[in-house]
């Protein structure tokens, strides 16, 4: 039997010709969206005494959930965000002005390719599974190692398939899809497991709503 999406994705990502579902890997990333979570980066990478991340083209940092900061606290944290930025010379800022929502920064800026493994600190990051990758995301204390080395555990998901079949009628989008799927099967039913869609259905849907169902896949 082949592998699913997400397992070809994580066996090549770690270096092995083939992994199974319950596996435990230790993969290659090619992408951490650090996006607010810079802050919190800043701070431990000083007080560890991490000189460098792995590789500035590959963490990528931007303003989302508070834009323009709000209280004096916000406007703290985009200070240490982009300390975090100027000190670890990272490529990549998307500041107030040049970003905006991240998981629609991220492709639309070009960063999100298909076959991509990517984690980011927000749990939305499973957005860019509409371009055929696989995203996932962590939380800040898993993204320091990430940012520092450029590898994580992870434990090979099982996949659940959803065939879409048909049309969908005017005025029905992806977003109606993934409710009627949660209505129907329940919001935890998919618990660390991986979702692909096939089917006449979604080659027929427009981009923003395979998008769409992605982003609401967590």
């Amino acid at each position: 039997m082949g592998m699913t999406m997400a397992e070809k994705i994580i066996a090549q990502h770690a270096g092995l010709p083939q992994v199974f579902a319950g596996q435990y890997v230790d993969a290659k990333v090619d992408l951490l969206m650090a996006g607010d979570a810079c802050a919190e980066l800043y701070d431990v990478f000083r007080t560890v005494g991490i000189s460098e991340v792995w590789d500035p083209l590959k963490v990528i940092g931007l303003v989302d959930h508070e834009v323009p900061a709000s209280t004096v606290l916000a406007a703290e944290q985009d200070k240490l965000r982009r300390a975090f930025v100027n000190e670890f010379g990272l490529k990549h800022w998307y500041d107030v002005g040049r970003g905006g929502i991240c998981h629609q920064v991220l492709p639309e800026k070009g960063h999100v390719v298909p076959g991509s493994l990517i984690v980011g600190c927000d749990s939305h990051t499973t957005s860019y599974g509409a371009f055929n990758a696989a995203g996932t995301g962590i939380p800040v204390v898993e993204a320091y190692w990430v940012a520092a080395k450029g590898s994580l555990w992870f434990r090979v998901p099982e996949t659940i398939l959803f065939e879409i079949t048909g049309e969908m009628p005017p005025y029905v989008m992806g977003k109606d899809v993934a409710l009627y799927i949660a209505g129907t099967y329940g919001t935890d039913f998919a618990n660390y497991k991986s979702i692909e869609f096939t089917g006449e259905g979604v080659h027929k849907m427009s981009l923003s709503s395979r998008w769409t169902i992605a982003n609401m896949g967590v």
